[in-house]
């Protein structure tokens, strides 16, 4: 393969895992949806309970490289941010075992609660999430203020916390 065909086939790829996210994100999903939790710790959780606060929801698997270089980001977020109010919630996708999430969220020492989703019912509600990592940032009334497939920009994203940190929930669930 020429040095042309490989820069060609590369740009290809990504212009297709960018159509994806593209096309994935759920436009429709304007609040957090109705669903419960079953966090590893064996706790279950209604996610609607926990409105009144800003909350950052991420779908990740434990096979995904961007999810894993992701959680010393969100684990620093978690302890920068979780005493003025905001939670942080990993959901592990269904097709990840349980003993390798377990496995893996004790490894990386993750201080926020990580939730299985063996049904793929959480997955299924958020919009038929499919690409880790992906991303929903829910403001105090339960408003999906931001979504994002891949990548986040933790700089972007501690500025968006902030702000809705600043901004008193004006109902209480």
């Amino acid at each position: 393969m020429t040095t042309r065909s490989y820069c060609i086939a590369v740009i290809s790829i990504l212009v297709l895992i960018a159509g994806i996210g593209f096309f994935t994100a759920p436009k429709y999903l304007a609040n957090v949806p109705d669903i419960h939790l079953h966090f590893i710790d064996g706790r279950k959780v209604e996610l609607k309970s926990l409105l009144g606060q800003p909350i950052l929801v991420t779908f990740w698997s434990t096979t995904c490289a961007t999810c894993i270089n992701e959680m010393p980001h969100l684990v620093a977020l978690y302890n920068e941010f979780h005493q003025d109010g905001l939670e942080i919630i990993g959901i592990a996708m269904p097709y990840d075992p349980p003993n390798r999430v377990v496995a893996l969220s004790e490894k990386r020492k993750l201080p926020y609660p990580v939730a299985l989703d063996i049904a793929g019912l959480a997955t299924k509600r958020f919009g038929n999430v499919s690409v880790t990592p992906t991303s929903f940032l829910i403001d105090a009334e339960g408003n999906i203020v931001q979504h994002k497939v891949g990548q986040m920009n933790v700089e972007q994203l501690r500025t968006d916390i902030k702000a809705l940190l600043q901004t008193p929930a004006t109902t209480t669930s």
